[in-house]
C-alpha cells in the first residue's frame, strides 16, 4: 500500500445518510441533569407585606432608584419617599439608616430638581426623628452638608444653605458639636486665601472676598444670605453654652449646677428647736472660689479642633479670620463717603447687610466671656479691632434707613420723583443697638479718658431713644437698657448717670407700654437700686429720680390690683426689697398707701392670689405706724376669709411682734402699734363679726340658721362649717397672742369689759362667737381673776346654748350633721377633742368659784336633758369625759348646799 492511500485511509470522511441520528462522539460531554424546587414561602411573603405607596413601590423599591442615573427618576423616588413615609410612618424606624444614608448622598446631586426634593425630604424627616435617633448618623448628615458647602458648584452651594436651614432649626446642638468645619466652611463661601509671592513666606495666610460672576445673586446678596446663616450658626452655638450670661436685663436660665432649694420654715418648730436649718447646705448654688486652680477633666484630653469654640484658641483664631472679612462687607455696604449730607442714610439690602455684621460680632464678643481669662480677652479685642471699628463703624453713627415715598404733585419735595426720609422702623434702630453694645464692650472705667469721644455719641444717642421710645418692644428696650447699664458702670458719677436713669423714667411713665416692657424696666431700676445701695453710707449718693421711683411703686400698687397679677409680684418683690433697706421714701409712700392696698373689699390684699398675699402680709412688719384704721382693715380681712386662716395666723404673728408684748429688749421702733389699738385688733378678730354684722343677726328667728333652747336667753346663729373652721384657727392664735401678754389679770380685765361693752345684751350670737369666747376665757381663767355679775351670767347661757347644740347636733340639717362627722370620725379639728372639755372645764371653774348660780344647775328637767343627750352621743371618749366633769359639779354643788337634797340631788 503506498502511503498515499494510507493517508487518504486516516483521514477518511464518514458519510451520513439522511434520517439516521447521527452518532455519538467517543469524548462526547453527557450533559443532562435534573432539578427540584425549593421553596421559601416565609422569603417570599416579605416583600408583600412592604407597604407601598400610589405607584406600587416599596421603600426598598424606592431607594434602589435613588442609584439611577436619570434625575427625573431619582427626583420622583424622593418624592415618593416622602409620600410612602408621610402614610406609614413606622418605616422610618424600620429604614433609619438607610434613610439618611441615601437622602444625604443627593445633596450634592448635579440635577437642581433632585436637590430641592432632598431639601422637601429633609423637612419632613426633621419633624418625625428625634435628635436622639439621628445622632449616631449625623456625622454622615454632617460629611455630606461640608461637602455641599464647599462643592465648586455655585448651585450646590446655595441649596446647601437651605440644607443648613432645616438641620439648624431641627438639631442645633448635634451640628454645633462640628462647629470648626462648618465655620471654616462659612469662610470658603465668601472669601479665600491669599497666595501671591509677597504673602507666601508668611506664617498666617490672609483671607480677602471673593466675587463669583456666574452666581445668580449679586456678591453682596450671596454674603448677605451666608452671613444670615452664620449668624444662625453661632446663636445656637451661644445658646447652646450655659456659661454665657445675657448682658441684657433678661432672666438667665437657670443650670443643672445652680438649682435653688427652696425651705420651708415653721417658726414654731424653729422656736421650740424641731426644725434644724442648714443655711449653706439648702440654698442650692455653690461659692464662687476666686482661684486659678482647675481641677483636670476629661475635656483637657483633646485636642484643640475637638473643643471647637469653646477653646480660646480656636476662638480667637476664628476672630482673626472672620473680623477683617466682616470689616470689608461694612466697607462696601457703609454710606458712600462722598455724601457726607446724607452718609447715614443706609439703603434696605446694605443695612440688612451691616446688621448681620453686627450680629456676628456681637455674639462672638459673648462667647468671649465663658472663658476664665475674661479680662485678657477684652484686651486683646480692644488691642486688635477697636481703632478700625471707630474708623469704620462709629464714622457715621446713628444710622437710618433710607425709604423710597412717593408723594403727590403738591408736596414739598414736588419736582423730586423720589425722596430719602429717616425711618424709625425697627432694623435701623436694632442695628445702632447692636453697635453701641459691641463698642461699649470694648471700654472701661480706666480708658474713659481715652473713649470719651465716641462715648458721648453713645450716651447722646440712648438717651434720645429712650425719651422718645413709646414704640420701642421688648428686645429693643431690653438691648438698650443693657447698653444703658453698661455705660453707668464705666462712669459711676451722679453727673453722668442721672440724666440716664432721668431717660428711662421718662419712658417708664408712658402709659399703655407692654408687659415684657414694663417687665423690663422694672428689672433694671430694681438693679440700679441694689447697686446703689451696696455703696457705703460715706461715697453713697441717692438718685432723686431713683427715690421719686421708688415713692411711686405703693401707688401703682394699689391701682394696679388684679389686672396684672405678674406685674403685682414684681412690684410687690421690689417693695418688698427696698422696705427692708429701710428707705425712708418708699416706707413714707407705703404707709401713705396702706389703707388702699390692705382695704377688706377691694384691696390689692384680697385679689391677689396666695403667694402674693403671703408677701404682703410680710410688708405690714416694715410700715413705720400701724394706726387704728389699719387695724380694722387687718382685722376685717382676717374674719372675711378673703385670706388662708395660716395666712391670718401669720398677721397675728406679725403685729404681736411689733406690739410692746413682744418681749424686746431694746425699743426697736417708737409707738409703732398702740396698746388700746392692739387689744381692739385682737377683740375685733376673736369676735369674727362686726358691730353692724351683729345687729343685723339679732333680728334673725327660727330654724335652720337659729339653735334655740328654752333654758338659755342666748340663741346661736349657725355658721356654715368653712366659716366655723376657719373662725377657730384664727381663735387658737389670738389665744396663743392673749396668752404670751405678761400681766394675765389686766388683760383678763380687757377681755371682760370687751364682752360686757359689745356683747352682753345680744340675743343672737354666731356659734364661731360663742365658741371663741369661751375658749379665750378658758385661756385666761384662773384663780386670781374675778368674774363679774353680768359677765358670768353671759357665760353661762353661752355654756348652755353651746351645750344644747352641740348634744343636738345629729337632729339639725345635712350641713351640720357634715360638721360634726368632720370634727368627730376625721379628728382633723381641735373642737371635738377641745371645745367640749372647754365647755365643762368652764362649767368647773364657774362651781369652783361658787359664780354659778343655783337655779341654773338645780333645774331638774335640765339636769335630766343633759343626762340623757349626754347618753346618746355616739363616741365613748367623749361620755366618759362629759360624765366626769358632770359628776365633778354636782359633789361641788352637794358641798356647798348641805340643807337638802332637791331636784339635783334625786337625779343624781
Amino acid at each position: 500500500m503506498t502511503k498515499k492511500r494510507k493517508h487518504q485511509e486516516d483521514f477518511q470522511k464518514v458519510k451520513l445518510k439522511v434520517g439516521k441520528k447521527k452518532p455519538k462522539l467517543e469524548n462526547a460531554t453527557d450533559t443532562t441533569f435534573k432539578t427540584k424546587a425549593i421553596q421559601i414561602p416565609e422569603q417570599l411573603k416579605e416583600d408583600g407585606v412592604l407597604p407601598t405607596q400610589n405607584r406600587k413601590l416599596n421603600i426598598k423599591d424606592l431607594l434602589s432608584q435613588m442609584h439611577h442615573y436619570s434625575p427625573g427618576v431619582k427626583h420622583n423616588a424622593l418624592v415618593g419617599l416622602r409620600e410612602l413615609l408621610s402614610q406609614y410612618p413606622f418605616v422610618i424606624d424600620a429604614h433609619l439608616s438607610n434613610i439618611i444614608s441615601e437622602v444625604a448622598a443627593v445633596f450634592t446631586d448635579k440635577d437642581s430638581g433632585v436637590r430641592g426634593a432632598a431639601v422637601h425630604l429633609l423637612q419632613f424627616l426633621a419633624t418625625k426623628i428625634r435628635a436622639e435617633q439621628i445622632a449616631p448618623f449625623f456625622p454622615l448628615v454632617s460629611a455630606h452638608l461640608s461637602s455641599a458647602m464647599t462643592h465648586i458648584s455655585e448651585g450646590i452651594q446655595e441649596d446647601s444653605l437651605k440644607l443648613l436651614d432645616v438641620l439648624l432649626e431641627a438639631y442645633p446642638a448635634l451640628l454645633t458639636d462640628r462647629s470648626i468645619i462648618l465655620l471654616k466652611n462659612f469662610v470658603e463661601l465668601i472669601s479665600h486665601q491669599q497666595l501671591s509671592k509677597r504673602l507666601k513666606s508668611r506664617e498666617k495666610l490672609t483671607w480677602m472676598l471673593s466675587v463669583n460672576p456666574n452666581r445668580r445673586v449679586t456678591s453682596q446678596q450671596w454674603r448677605l444670605n451666608v452671613l444670615t446663616r452664620l449668624k444662625k450658626f453661632l446663636q445656637a452655638v451661644v445658646d447652646g453654652s450655659s456659661e454665657i450670661e445675657d448682658e441684657g436685663l433678661q432672666e438667665s436660665k437657670d443650670s443643672p449646677r445652680s438649682v435653688r432649694n427652696p425651705v420651708c420654715i415653721s417658726w414654731k418648730l424653729h422656736a421650740s428647736n424641731q426644725q434644724h436649718i442648714q443655711l449653706f447646705g439648702n440654698g442650692g448654688l455653690r461659692p464662687k472660689m476666686n482661684s486659678s486652680f482647675r481641677l483636670r477633666s476629661l475635656a483637657s484630653v483633646m485636642d484643640s479642633a475637638g473643643k471647637g469654640l469653646s477653646s480660646a484658641e480656636n476662638l480667637k483664631g476664628f476672630i482673626a479670620i472672620i473680623i477683617p472679612l466682616l470689616t470689608e462687607c461694612w466697607i462696601e455696604a457703609s454710606p458712600a463717603q462722598s455724601a457726607p449730607i446724607f452718609g447715614n442714610i443706609l439703603e434696605s439690602e446694605a443695612q440688612q447687610l451691616m446688621q448681620q455684621v453686627l450680629s456676628i460680632i456681637h455674639l462672638l464678643w459673648k462667647l468671649t466671656k465663658r472663658h476664665d481669662e475674661t479680662y485678657k480677652m477684652e484686651l486683646w479685642l480692644r488691642k486688635n479691632y477697636l481703632v478700625d471699628f471707630k474708623h469704620h463703624f462709629m464714622r457715621h453713627f446713628p444710622y437710618s434707613l433710607q425709604e423710597t415715598v412717593k408723594h403727590k404733585k403738591k408736596d414739598w419735595c414736588k419736582g423730586n420723583k423720589h425722596c430719602m426720609t429717616s425711618s424709625n422702623s425697627v432694623d435701623h434702630l436694632l442695628l445702632n443697638l447692636t453697635l453701641c453694645d459691641i463698642m461699649v464692650s470694648l471700654a472701661s472705667p480706666s480708658t474713659l479718658q481715652m473713649d470719651s469721644d465716641w462715648l458721648d455719641m453713645i450716651r447722646k444717642f440712648v438717651t434720645d431713644t429712650l425719651q422718645d421710645g413709646s414704640k420701642l418692644n421688648s428686645k429693643q428696650v431690653n438691648r438698650l437698657l443693657g447698653v444703658t447699664w453698661r455705660i453707668m458702670q464705666i462712669q459711676q458719677n451722679k453727673v453722668a448717670t442721672e440724666p440716664l436713669i432721668k431717660a428711662v423714667y421718662t419712658l417708664y411713665q408712658q402709659r399703655n407700654l407692654l408687659f415684657p416692657v414694663r417687665t423690663l424696666l422694672l428689672k433694671f431700676f430694681s438693679r440700679v437700686y441694689q447697686k446703689e445701695d451696696l455703696r457705703t453710707q460715706r461715697i453713697r449718693s441717692r438718685s432723686k429720680v431713683l427715690s421719686r421711683w421708688l415713692a411711686g411703686l405703693p401707688q401703682q400698687l394699689a391701682l394696679l390690683g388684679l389686672r396684672n397679677p405678674e406685674l403685682s409680684n414684681q412690684l410687690i418683690d421690689i417693695i418688698h426689697s427696698a422696705a427692708s433697706r429701710s428707705n425712708k421714701e418708699l416706707l413714707q409712700s407705703l404707709q401713705a398707701t396702706a389703707a388702699r392696698i390692705y382695704d377688706p373689699l377691694e384691696g390689692t390684699l384680697v385679689l391677689l392670689p396666695a403667694e402674693a398675699q403671703r408677701r404682703l402680709v410680710q410688708l405690714v412688719y416694715f410700715l413705720p405706724c400701724l394706726p387704728a384704721s389699719l387695724l380694722a382693715c387687718l382685722s376685717r380681712c382676717c374674719i372675711m376669709g378673703r385670706v388662708s386662716s395660716e395666712l391670718a395666723a401669720t398677721l397675728i404673728g406679725i403685729l404681736h411682734m411689733r406690739s410692746s408684748f413682744a418681749g424686746w429688749k431694746c425699743q426697736v421702733q417708737d409707738n409703732s402699734v398702740n396698746d388700746v389699738d392692739y387689744f381692739s385688733f385682737l377683740f375685733s378678730t376673736l369676735i369674727g363679726f362686726s358691730r353692724e354684722e351683729l345687729t343685723s343677726l339679732q333680728g334673725i328667728r327660727g330654724k335652720p340658721h337659729i339653735s334655740q333652747t328654752q333654758l338659755s336667753p342666748v340663741r346661736l346663729y349657725l355658721t356654715d362649717l368653712d366659716q366655723f373652721l376657719h373662725h377657730w384657727a384664727v381663735t387658737e392664735m389670738i389665744c396663743h397672742s392673749l396668752s404670751t401678754i405678761p400681766s394675765q389679770s389686766q388683760c383678763f380685765d380687757i377681755l371682760q369689759t370687751g364682752i360686757c361693752k359689745y356683747l352682753v345684751g345680744l340675743v343672737v350670737i354666731p356659734d364661731s362667737t360663742a365658741g371663741s369666747v369661751l375658749c379665750a376665757i378658758n385661756k385666761l381663767l384662773d384663780q386670781a381673776c374675778i368674774l363679774s355679775e353680768t359677765l358670768h351670767k353671759f357665760l353661762a347661757s353661752c355654756c348652755y346654748s353651746l351645750l344644747y347644740f352641740l348634744l343636738t347636733l345629729e337632729k339639725e340639717d345635712a350641713e351640720h350633721v357634715q360638721k360634726r362627722l368632720m370634727l368627730q370620725s376625721l379628728q382633723v379639728s381641735r373642737i371635738c377633742r377641745e371645745e367640749l372639755p372647754v365647755v365643762a372645764q368652764l362649767l368647773r371653774l364657774l362651781m369652783q368659784h361658787g359664780q354659778l348660780r343655783s337655779h341654773m344647775i338645780t333645774n331638774e328637767f335640765l339636769v335630766q336633758q343633759i343626762i340623757k343627750d349626754i347618753m346618746t352621743l355616739k363616741s365613748g371618749e367623749v361620755q366618759e369625759q362629759w360624765l366626769t366633769d358632770l359628776h365633778y359639779c354636782f359633789n361641788i354643788y352637794l358641798a356647798s348646799h348641805p340643807q337638802g337634797p332637791g331636784p339635783v340631788n334625786a337625779v343624781y
